[in-house]
């Protein structure tokens, strides 16, 4: 009866439905291929010999599909096996200008930033900080937030990334949309300093078809609910619209209803029945006509 979920799941079936509920909302890695590769591109600056010109790396595709959970990842193995922290994680903060992308190292280096405005003594902080910290990978996410702003403050920004390749031996990790790569490559000089590996949509074939399955595996559900055949699989491919986050959401949601409702399986009628709306869609959903 529970033949078709991995080992470490199939007790989870003894457990109320509340307990089930909550290992199922929980969040989960799944290492696909593009997860993968960007784990081993990730662990090869991590390993790489000292440089004053640095190597980085972009990750780039569209909102909701796994970025941040990819370098997330990386960031908590790095931390589980190093003697001493060498990657660390920067949540970049809206706002144009060096002041902003400084409090965001700050921040993520857990430095107080109070309320000062004084590029220069943050600059400092920021120096002092990496010269004793040692960091080999800075993680940018959302580094879309300090692309905003005048092309002076764009440039400055930029010129800082490469100062701290120079000055400390930083490779520099920028994760968000596509105006990364474009602002990137509009110059030569950024552009021969970081690779792309692209985190593009989910097409619909072989590669998502082993995601479903995989997905399936780890949800303690009781009955077999074939997600990756026909029509199934094209209905939560439509409504996910190829996004790994959306992907996961509509399952989750799906397998909690299963649950609940004694089902113990997911099916195409249990997937309409969230009334899920697409990401593209929602900007004009029926849903916003009743809040005018």
């Amino acid at each position: 009866m529970s033949d078709h979920l991995l080992e470490h799941v199939r007790h989870y079936l003894d457990r109320d439905a509340d307990e089930r509920i909550h290992y199922i909302r929980a969040p989960r890695w799944i290492g696909h291929p593009i997860a993968k590769d960007a784990h081993r591109r990730l662990a090869e600056l991590l390993s790489r010999p000292p440089s004053l010109r640095t190597d980085g790396l972009m990750l780039v595709g569209p909102y909701a599909n796994g970025k941040t959970m990819i370098a997330e990842r990386f960031a908590v193995e790095h931390l589980r096996s190093a003697s001493k922290q060498k990657v660390w994680m920067v949540q970049t903060r809206e706002g144009a200008g060096l002041g902003h992308f400084y409090s965001s190292i700050l921040q993520a280096l857990r430095a107080p930033t109070g309320d000062s405005w004084d590029v220069s003594r943050k600059a400092e902080q920021v120096d002092h900080l990496l010269a004793a910290l040692a960091p080999k990978v800075l993680i940018f996410d959302e580094f879309h937030n300090a692309l905003r702003g005048r092309a002076r403050d764009i440039e400055a920004v930029f010129a800082l990334l490469r100062r701290i390749g120079r000055q400390y031996d930083v490779s520099p990790v920028l994760i968000g949309e596509v105006a990364v790569y474009d602002f990137i490559n509009a110059t030569s000089e950024m552009a021969s300093r970081l690779d792309l590996l692209a985190v593009p949509r989910w097409h619909y074939g072989e590669d998502y078809f082993m995601l479903l399955d995989s997905l399936e595996t780890a949800l303690p559900l009781a009955r077999v609910s074939n997600l990756s055949d026909e029509p199934l699989a094209r209905r939560i491919f439509s409504l996910s619209e190829g996004l790994i986050g959306e992907i996961v959401t509509i399952v989750t949601k799906a397998a909690i209803a299963a649950i609940r409702s004694g089902a113990e399986r997911i099916t195409k009628t249990r997937i309409n029945e969230l009334h899920h709306v697409p990401i593209s869609q929602r900007r004009n959903s029926a849903l916003r006509e009743t809040l005018l």
